[in-house]
């Protein structure tokens, strides 16, 4: 079944492609696939049967893994098997006829107007980390980008005068999201003196740099998003998708 699943691996990374995120989530979860089938004693992946597939759920139940990770890792299971189908080592896809789990969806949590607005304000222009950090949050709250998407701009992914990002999202699909005049005067402060003063001549063609002159990466937005939410005295377990959220709720 290994080779298999490194078939389908780099088929999701070459003909899909998918976000390492997500490749990682369908790799750990066809790695606990793989090791119940094995204890199973099933050594051929069309011997696999509905009925392992259902025992399959039932041992993650078991373990305790919550209905939506239940439900990610049948997805993952069935689309193992329709490749397997589709490239004809497989007649049938085991998994297909399996439901996944009806799931009762929580509202994501959200800020509202004051709080945005508090947030938006905390960090100063008069430093250039201030002015990085204002720039970014104005641009995530414009725009309702991925924070993936945010820490990936490039210079050249601003069109000022058009009023828009370019961006790739999911699946490196390239997409052109407008941004609000705020955003674009933050932006326009930032990059008049402050991501000339971090960049320190290492030339990164990153948008938004961290003390180091480098892009910043995700979890570095995460600790700024966090540190500027508890500088504006917002309770809230604040994360980088609130803006998201907020931005599509407003």
């Amino acid at each position: 079944m290994e080779q298999y699943l490194d078939h389908f691996m780099n088929y999701l990374t070459v003909e899909r492609g998918l976000a390492a995120n997500t490749l990682e989530a369908y790799g750990r979860d066809l790695a606990r696939y793989a090791d119940f089938i094995e204890k199973q004693g099933i050594r051929a992946v069309d011997a696999i049967t509905a009925a392992d597939v259902v025992g399959f759920l039932g041992a993650l139940r078991k373990d305790g893994l919550a209905p939506r990770s239940q439900t990610r890792s049948l997805v993952a299971v069935r689309t193992f098997h329709k490749f397997l189908v589709a490239e004809k080592i497989t007649p049938v896809n085991p998994a297909a006829r399996i439901e996944s789990m009806r799931l009762t969806q929580a509202l994501p949590q959200v800020l509202s107007t004051h709080e945005v607005e508090r947030l938006l304000a905390a960090p100063a222009e008069s430093d250039p980390i201030g002015a990085r950090d204002r720039a970014m949050l104005e641009l995530l709250y414009a725009t309702g980008l991925r924070v993936s998407e945010l820490v990936g701009l490039k210079l050249g992914d601003v069109q000022a005068l058009v009023g828009c990002v370019r961006t790739l999202g999911k699946g490196r699909k390239e997409r052109v999201v407008p941004v609000g005049e705020a955003a674009l005067a933050e932006l326009e402060v930032y990059l008049r003196g402050a991501r000339a003063l971090l960049e320190k001549k290492s030339g990164s063609p990153y948008l938004f740099l961290n003390r180091s002159g480098r892009g910043l990466t995700r979890q570095g937005f995460w600790k700024i998003i966090k540190r500027r939410a508890l500088q504006a005295g917002i309770r809230k377990n604040i994360t980088p998708h609130t803006l998201r959220h907020s931005f599509a709720t407003h």
